[in-house]
């Protein structure tokens, strides 16, 4: 599909009808309606296109076209025909054309921009002759994306600044005020466990910044660790995914997912491995802060959760149902770390079978085929949910990273790239998507709820954190995605304390007003790793973690 320039990218006017409602033809359907031959229904022209069931370019100045087989009794028209969005009625103005046998429906005052409306046709209108249409019908329209910038210009630079504090806000002036940790959504009072991890590797970032001081990080680092040191439920030293910020008790994520969650446990480990090294000063406070890091990294017994020496890590295990989720953490997608801290691990750590036979399936992961015109080495068709290359690189640096089974530069690239060419072909002709609207991976929607989002399970939904987390990989792709989302969308998509609402949909027009800190915090921490890379020299400075990945047999040149 060619490429559609962001002008281009007006309403898609699409017919939604449900079992009471007809579909619009060219000739009307309706074998049961007995009058259908004397006064039907025929076709709709929408803004001078017609012929199709769906229509572009509708603009927020309208003119609809209902075209009937008779002249139409006009004392019927405006109880019969309406304009809605939602419940709401819009005035409108009522012409006619061909001897009344058209009827022409002009909004009286502008239609919002990026947003749904329905036009009514009612069973009650008459033709002239007093014949009952019968039928009812509908048409849904989505309005046209405004092309003016809702903010003043500025540069990429200050742009990148910007965007890097109001994502890091969210854990920053939202955190849970007993713990420090992060809430798992700006609605809810749970913290979690991965987020957190992610957002203290955001504190260096913001610092080097200048959004915070190092001893306001430093503080907000040492009230986390002593809260999951002391508070905190820990399960063979592994936490939960959910926890009672208050009280460290953990809160289920599911029936049986109430204790360990050791995927979510490597995130927080990555994030507090990240913390010691960055606070490395000889103060008493960050000797302190050190030693309790420490202690809590190595009391988490990865070799335990071989379930008993097989090789494959498990990913839960419950002090009530033991292993009953059975969850084998296998690759590819955002477990590589997971992996890489139990190798690391000094006290408690896996041996290089474990990796290549759990989570390499001995080769079983690897893909080779090619989308898009880009070759994945790893993982499933078109490459799955952008977050399989986040969550593990925010620390790893994949550039110049190779083991047996891919060169990691290149998984991170291609995935992204498969992503990005995707929504640019755009083969199920969603509203909106183009070279500078993109990025498909799991969060909030308006179509189910939360999914998992990627060119396999496309609901036409675009997550912010997908396309700027992908930065260091595509970095023309990306920023043009951050101008796209920051000037012509943000008036809608983002907030003046924490960035960018989580996701939208402009098919079906909406805007998450949520945040998730597993979608804003790898924000942060990408930015800064394709700034100035601070996040991956620190983490991949670890010693532990150095030994890691080359017992599983990496290589890169910072190893």
């Amino acid at each position: 599909m060619k490429r559609i320039s962001f002008i281009a990218l007006l309403i898609t006017c699409f017919l939604s009808c449900s079992k009471q409602y007809d579909t619009v033809s060219a000739k009307s359907t309706d074998s049961q309606n007995s009058t259908a031959a004397n006064f039907y229904f025929a076709a709709i022209e929408a803004d001078n296109q017609s012929g199709n069931v769906t229509y572009y370019h509708v603009s927020t100045h309208p003119a609809f076209r209902l075209y009937f087989s008779k002249p139409v009794d006009t004392s019927t028209v405006s109880t019969n025909v309406q304009l809605k969005q939602n419940t709401t009625v819009i005035p409108v103005n009522f012409s006619y054309e061909k001897h009344d046998s058209v009827i022409v429906v002009k909004p009286i005052s502008a239609l919002n921009y990026i947003s749904k409306y329905t036009l009514y046709l009612y069973s009650g209108l008459k033709s002239k002759t007093q014949v009952a249409l019968g039928v009812n019908y509908q048409f849904t329209q989505v309005t046209t994306i405004d092309s003016t910038d809702k903010f003043p210009r500025i540069t990429d630079t200050k742009l990148l600044n910007l965007v890097e504090k109001n994502s890091f806000n969210y854990f920053w002036l939202w955190g849970n005020p007993i713990s420090g940790m992060a809430k798992e959504r700006f609605t809810s009072d749970i913290v979690t466990t991965g987020g957190t991890g992610f957002a203290i590797m955001g504190i260096p970032a913001a610092v080097k910044r200048s959004f915070i001081t190092r001893a306001e990080g430093l503080a907000r680092v040492t009230k986390i660790v002593n809260f999951l040191d002391v508070n905190a439920q820990k399960y063979h030293g592994a936490f939960a995914h959910w926890l009672n910020g208050n009280s460290g008790a953990t809160i289920p994520f599911s029936t049986y997912d109430n204790g360990a969650d050791l995927v979510e446990t490597s995130y927080l480990m990555e994030g507090l491995l990240t913390a010691r090294q960055y606070f490395n000063g000889t103060a008493a406070d960050e000797v302190s802060l050190r030693a309790t890091i420490n202690k809590l990294w190595q009391n988490v017994e990865w070799d335990w959760f071989t379930r008993g020496g097989q090789n494959v890590l498990y990913w839960h295990w419950s002090p009530n149902y033991a292993w009953t989720m059975n969850v084998q953490i296998k690759g590819w997608n955002e477990a590589l770390i997971t992996y890489v801290m139990a190798a690391s691990s000094p006290t408690h750590s896996i041996n290089a079978a474990v990796y290549s036979s759990g989570w390499a399936s001995n080769g079983g992961m690897k893909n080779g085929n090619t989308y898009y015109g880009q070759v994945l080495p790893l993982g499933p068709s078109n490459g799955g949910p952008l977050f399989f290359e986040h969550y593990s690189f925010l620390g790893i640096n994949p550039n110049g990273l190779k083991d047996a089974y891919a060169n990691y530069k290149l998984q991170t690239q291609s995935h992204s790239l498969i992503n990005y060419n995707y929504c640019v072909a755009n083969p199920k002709h969603f509203n909106g998507y183009s070279d500078s609207c993109w990025g498909l991976t799991a969060s909030d929607d308006n179509i189910s709820g939360y999914s998992a989002h990627e060119p396999n399970n496309d609901l036409g939904i675009i997550t912010p954190t997908a396309a700027l987390s992908s930065l260091p990989y595509t970095p023309t792709q990306s920023l043009a995605a951050l101008r796209f989302f920051y000037y012509k969308l943000g008036d809608k998509l983002w907030n003046s304390y924490y960035g960018f609402g989580d996701a939208f949909n402009l098919t079906n027009p909406w805007f998450d007003t949520d945040f998730l800190a597993i979608d804003q915090m790898p924000i942060v921490v990408m930015i800064e790793n394709y700034r100035s890379k601070q996040i991956w020299n620190l983490f991949t400075g670890c010693p532990e973690v150095k030994t890691g990945l080359i017992k599983l047999g990496f290589t890169a040149p910072y190893l």
